[in-house]
């Protein structure tokens, strides 16, 4: 093998996996949008709290979806972007079902009976359940090390947060958790896509293709759940749909294909711990003493998992995926 072709190998073992970066430009700018992209999460149940104010809660997911698919048409529609190819639009339908419909509309059901540090249970949970969908789906193999500051930090997040909630059981577990299988099964998939196509692409098309379920639903959760517009409402319904819908899955995906799936999962360990700070702060709710304890924790566990290498792989000689 030619210096030229292991170079190329080396590389395309890196973009596939993610994991085996080492640090650098792209990684360092890989897991600025990743995070980015949790902060811009950690802030969507608070607002949906608030936008619940204002709409019901299927009223609520349909006119979220509809006005992200505004911008994220307008955006394609400005840069003349050709259609998603073929290969492609498998994927972008789970995404839809995963991003788009399936997590927004379950957390939201969720929060009408859970509170926000309740739900974040299911936040808890899902970088460990989007890591395992990424090695069904993508192959990749992260080191032991990665999977126990996983599991550590995942057991961590899921006491606090269990605890903050009295340890008693949500009559939303079930949506919260149907929630959780649906969202990783849209960020692996997301992730992967990333790779071949602008992650604002991505859920552009995604939001795109559920734009009539979108309207559809809208109309008819409009002609029975009452509209009672507040500042919060609104404020809640724009974020969630601008920032949480579309511009923070364009950075989390840019993110996940620079990083790696696996890896940028593992960042979101810390997002149920901003979403507490923001309950506190925006929502009056009251924050244990036990939170900067799980704050420090949860952070180690993320700096373990970044910097945890995936074991040695053999010579790859595919070339990288196009761009």
């Amino acid at each position: 093998m030619t210096a030229e072709n292991s170079a190329t190998s080396e590389t395309a073992i890196a973009v596939t996996d993610g994991s085996a970066l080492r640090p650098g430009p792209r990684a360092e700018r890989g897991t600025l949008l990743a995070a980015l992209g949790v902060v811009a999460f950690s802030l969507t149940f608070p607002s949906t709290v608030w936008g619940l104010e204002s709409f019901g809660p299927w009223s609520l997911v349909a006119v979220r979806s509809v006005l992200a698919a505004l911008l994220a048409g307008g955006c394609l529609l400005a840069l003349r972007v050709p259609l998603p190819e073929r290969r492609h639009r498998g994927g972008l339908v789970v995404v839809a079902l995963g991003v788009v419909a399936g997590f927004p509309l379950l957390t939201t059901l969720a929060l009408e009976t859970s509170t926000t540090s309740h739900a974040a249970v299911v936040v808890g949970l899902l970088p460990l359940t989007t890591a395992a969908f990424s090695v069904v789906r993508s192959g990749s193999r992260p080191s032991r090390t990665f999977w126990a500051a996983a599991v550590a930090g995942a057991a961590v997040v899921i006491a606090f947060t269990v605890g903050q909630s009295g340890g008693a059981v949500s009559t939303g577990d079930l949506y919260l958790f149907g929630a959780l299988l649906v969202c990783a099964a849209g960020y692996t998939e997301g992730g992967r896509l990333a790779r071949e196509m602008p992650g604002w692409q991505v859920i552009g098309w995604a939001l795109i293709g559920a734009l009539p379920v979108s309207l559809a639903g809208g109309a008819v959760a409009l002609s029975f759940e009452p509209v009672r517009l507040t500042a919060h409402g609104v404020i809640g319904v724009v974020w969630v749909a601008l920032v949480s819908t579309f511009l923070g899955m364009y950075v989390w995906y840019r993110g996940m294909a620079a990083i790696g799936i696996a890896r940028a999962s593992q960042l979101q360990l810390a997002q149920p711990v901003l979403t507490l700070v923001w309950s506190v702060l925006l929502l009056g709710e009251h924050l244990a003493p036990a939170a900067p304890v799980a704050a420090v924790a949860v952070l180690v566990c993320i700096a373990v998992t970044q910097r945890s290498a995936r074991p040695p792989a053999a010579p790859v000689t595919a070339s990288l995926p196009g761009r």
